[in-house]
């Protein structure tokens, strides 16, 4: 199972929002992507790398565009913490989803 965090369905709200601003067909297509991705994760749930900056086997990412997609996999369910932009700083954005 897959479980969307609320920080990251904020992020992905966001992101749908930002882009909207410029064309809705592009923000549908880059939520979808994120969706799909997502539900790939039940079936391969290491289908990301380890987040370099964390080095826990069990939080990974997939980049997606210019975003990363953080996830946490559990022996249960796989919970999406977090999009961040690959421009961002990661600790520091990281930390905001987290509190």
């Amino acid at each position: 199972m897959v479980i969307w965090s609320d920080p990251a369905k904020e992020d992905l709200k966001k992101i749908y929002d930002y882009i909207a601003g410029d064309s809705k067909y592009y923000a549908i297509k880059v939520s979808q992507e994120f969706i799909e991705k997502s539900e790939q994760l039940v079936e391969l749930p290491k289908m990301g790398r380890i987040v370099p900056e964390i080095e826990d086997s069990n939080i990974r990412e997939l980049i997606i565009y210019s975003y990363r997609l953080i996830y946490e996999i559990s022996p249960n369910r796989t919970e999406i913490l977090a999009i961040i932009h690959g421009k961002q700083n990661f600790p520091e954005a990281f930390d905001k989803q987290r509190k």
